[in-house]
């Protein structure tokens, strides 16, 4: 590298490179402006869609007010909860459930077959055998077989809605863990749906930044390029490899120095590029 310049306080000075690494950068320069004229007017991202976290979160045309508040949600489910009017909601559709009344019914009609089929038939036979079928006593016998299946029936009435009370029990006690469930959830979806939301809008603006500003990104590697003799420079876009920038920009301009201090030794250009260009790596 070497200087000239003019006498006096009021003189110019012009920094110079060896010849060859001067024609190298104008060859340099010369390739990266097609890549600029390029890639300037081809942002990749252009095409970028915004991300919707709502509809992800809570489908298509909802938002979170569509759902209800926190505070409201806690009222409802903690604390204006009767919990005895819970018990006797539950109590009821579990002890006096249709599925109870139907397997009450179901036991009806099983015993009803079992006395027409195999009770009364059995009765019958008997008193036809001793000539009473016509008198108090049929009737009375008649009256006794439909009057075991009335006890029979209520004691299997009985003994199901007796089992069925701890079930009840159970579900109310479920039902109650629910709420609390809820109530603490609840605010930890809001929280993922905010964090979430926040995240989501950084990466949408993010985007959309680096689109409006993909022209300035590619004219700072230009920029970089056209210093690359003045040693290791950096640029304001994290895209690309800075390292890299810094180790050519080293390499070239250790080259020039020590082609200049030993008097264009093309050895000391030698050494001079491979420190700069460690240099530049660190």
């Amino acid at each position: 590298m070497g200087s000239s310049g003019g006498g006096g306080g009021g003189g110019t000075s012009t920094v110079r490179y060896a010849p060859y690494i001067e024609t190298e950068h104008k060859a340099f320069l010369t390739q990266t402006n097609a890549y600029v004229d390029l890639l300037i007017d081809d942002s990749p991202y252009a095409d970028f869609t915004d991300l919707d976290v709502d509809d992800g979160f809570f489908g298509v045309g909802y938002t979170l007010t569509s759902f209800p508040a926190l505070y409201d949600l806690y009222g409802k489910f903690m604390a204006g909860l009767d919990v005895e009017a819970l018990w006797r909601q539950v109590y009821n559709a579990t002890v006096e459930g249709p599925e109870v009344n139907d397997m009450v019914s179901a036991e009806s009609a099983l015993l009803d077959d079992e006395i027409e089929e195999t009770s009364l038939p059995r009765f019958q036979l008997g008193m036809r055998n001793v000539n009473a079928v016509h008198t108090s006593s049929f009737v009375i016998g008649k009256a006794l077989i439909e009057s075991a299946k009335i006890k029979q029936l209520a004691k299997t009435d009985s003994e199901l809605r007796y089992k069925m009370v701890s079930v009840a029990a159970d579900r109310w006690k479920t039902h109650l863990a629910w709420n609390e469930s809820v109530t603490k959830f609840y605010p930890e979806l809001l929280k993922l749906f905010v964090s979430a939301k926040m995240d989501v809008d950084v990466h949408n603006y993010e985007l959309k930044s680096k689109n409006a500003l993909w022209p300035f990104t590619v004219l700072d590697f230009h920029k970089a390029n056209l210093g690359a003799l003045q040693g290791a420079v950096s640029t304001a876009s994290g895209i690309g490899s800075s390292t890299t920038q810094k180790a050519i920009g080293g390499a070239l301009s250790g080259a020039g120095m020590g082609f200049a201090v030993t008097g264009g030794n093309p050895l000391g250009a030698v050494a001079g590029g491979v420190l700069g260009l460690a240099s530049g790596l660190f």
